[in-house]
């Protein structure tokens, strides 16, 4: 291939130059036209721009919408130039390896080599080219992503009071409703939703209280703990008056930004301390040789299951504190344990890298089937609406899984974290998943993400993220979330919204 020039080359590059300036130029020239209000004749050639402006959306989001097309419009000049450069390398390369492959040490390179040279070289720009492309507009798309999420999931309420990290939250099912927090520090906590304080506290454990559950009918909690119990205990609260909820919509516009651990709440101002305690359970379950991880209530609330670290799970009479059934089978320590909501179905998750299935609809049979899947800890399985279990792991998968056919899931979500207890908003199907890199991140039953719960400087949790509840029929708050940074968060989730723009 010919050579080209010097002269012509400068000559090349210099028009190239002013192109992309006569170009920069237009595209300024018509911001200005925008940002001046020219009369509407002017705009005539740009139907984007009249749109907006005939648009009854309020000004502040016109204005959001601007400044995104803007660095749209920024992103792909840039773009544009580099591909530009990018071509005029490869055009150079191509020309150098033609002229060497003409001559090398008085020697041709045949045919194939050339070609084969000349591809592996081509192959590597077009890869940095790729590379240029996903990173500019990955933060692009970002952006909408992230203005997506603070428009559809609000901060409502922080509850702050434990001295140390909590494991669970959970939300009462009966009036009042209350909200309900597990932590390491030995306590248990009820919290008013819409006040944020705390209206009783539990100190009945002698060791890290690490689930809580509420009976579906009456105002029982079930509590499992790290002193080898779960505790059954009778609660009676009264409600404050509400207060106005604050404006979270300043705190959302904030970018996201890294937190250290000395900005996580102050445990010096104990919400608790004037709350009044109760220090004894109507009922202990007694008989695991480990820590009981998590409890939960069978449907009807006349028995629980608790989930051990000693490899068991029991079922117990709740009334007379009986063992009915201990249920063996898993290798190694079991992580959690979850109840069908209408049918006598328990499913448990373990560090064997597996989750089994419990039936005790037929008092005669109890069948059990093993789900495997996973390649780490099953931290959580958890039922939804008809036949169907989503677990969560380790190995930073959450899979849906059909009752009916246990042999592989029927929808599997990749992030780039551990997962924790996961909790799934029943009537619409959301998955809540909190992870180890302090971040909760919603999906739908098919793995479709719908968006991350935002979180910057002054907002959202500061450390991993322990669990989530949703509840469904609170109008301020209906998705709660807990870390290791020892406060409880309540959110504000459009539902309606996420759902339509997904």
């Amino acid at each position: 291939m010919p050579t080209e020039s010097g002269s012509c080359s400068a000559a090349r590059q210099a028009k190239q130059k002013r192109k992309s300036h006569s170009l920069s130029i237009r595209r300024t020239n018509s911001s200005e036209q925008e940002r001046t209000g020219l009369p509407r004749d002017m705009l005539e050639g740009q139907p984007n721009l009249l749109s907006l402006q005939d648009s009854k959306l309020p000004s502040s989001v016109r204005s959001t919408l601007l400044e995104l097309f803007g660095q749209i419009e920024r992103e792909f000049e840039n773009l544009y130039i580099e591909n530009l450069e990018l071509r005029r390398e490869v055009e150079t390369l191509n020309e150098r390896l033609a002229a060497e492959g003409q001559a090398i040490d008085g020697a041709e390179l045949s045919k194939g080599q050339l070609k084969t040279k000349a591809s592996h070289s081509t192959s590597q720009l077009s890869q940095k080219l790729k590379t240029t492309y996903k990173a500019s507009t990955s933060k692009i798309v970002s952006s909408f992503k992230t203005t997506t999420s603070r428009a559809v999931c609000q901060l409502v309420k922080e509850y702050i009071g434990h001295r140390d990290g909590i494991w669970d939250v959970s939300v009462a099912r009966t009036q009042p409703v209350v909200l309900g927090t597990a932590s390491a520090d030995h306590t248990a906590l009820l919290w008013s939703i819409e006040t944020g304080r705390s209206l009783a506290k539990y100190t009945g454990h002698v060791g890290s209280v690490n689930s809580i559950k509420f009976h579906p009918s009456e105002q029982l909690a079930l509590t499992a703990s790290g002193d080898q119990t779960a505790h059954v205990w009778r609660y009676a609260v009264q409600l404050p008056a509400p207060q106005p909820a604050a404006d979270s919509s300043q705190l959302c516009g904030e970018d996201e930004v890294e937190c250290s651990d000395k900005d996580e709440p102050d445990a010096d101002a104990d919400a608790s301390s004037d709350c009044p305690t109760i220090r004894a359970p109507l009922t202990s379950l007694k008989s695991h040789q480990g820590v009981v991880i998590a409890a939960d209530w069978l449907v009807g609330g006349k028995q629980a299951v608790t989930a051990s670290w000693d490899r068991t799970a029991n079922l117990y009479d709740v009334e007379t504190s009986e063992l009915v059934h201990s249920l063996t089978g898993h290798d190694q320590e079991l992580t959690h344990c979850c109840t069908h909501p209408t049918q006598r179905l328990v499913v448990t998750s373990s560090r064997d890298t597996t989750f089994r299935l419990w039936d005790f609809r037929d008092p005669s049979i109890h069948s059990v089937n093993v789900f495997q899947g996973h390649t780490d800890t099953v931290t959580s399985a958890v039922f939804t609406v008809g036949d169907n279990v989503v677990s969560g792991s380790d190995d930073r998968t959450v899979k849906v899984w059909d009752l009916k056919n246990m042999r592989s899931p029927i929808a599997t979500i990749r992030t780039d974290s551990a997962i924790n207890r996961i909790n799934v908003c029943v009537g619409q199907k959301i998955i809540a998943l909190p992870h180890d890199n302090r971040q909760v991140r919603l999906f739908d039953m098919s793995g479709v993400r719908l968006a991350r719960l935002p979180r910057s400087s002054r907002q959202g949790h500061r450390r991993m993220v322990c669990g989530s509840a949703w509840s469904e029929d609170h109008p301020v708050c209906n998705l709660f979330t807990c870390g290791f940074d020892r406060q409880a968060i309540g959110w504000n989730i459009n539902i309606p919204a996420l759902l339509q723009e997904k």
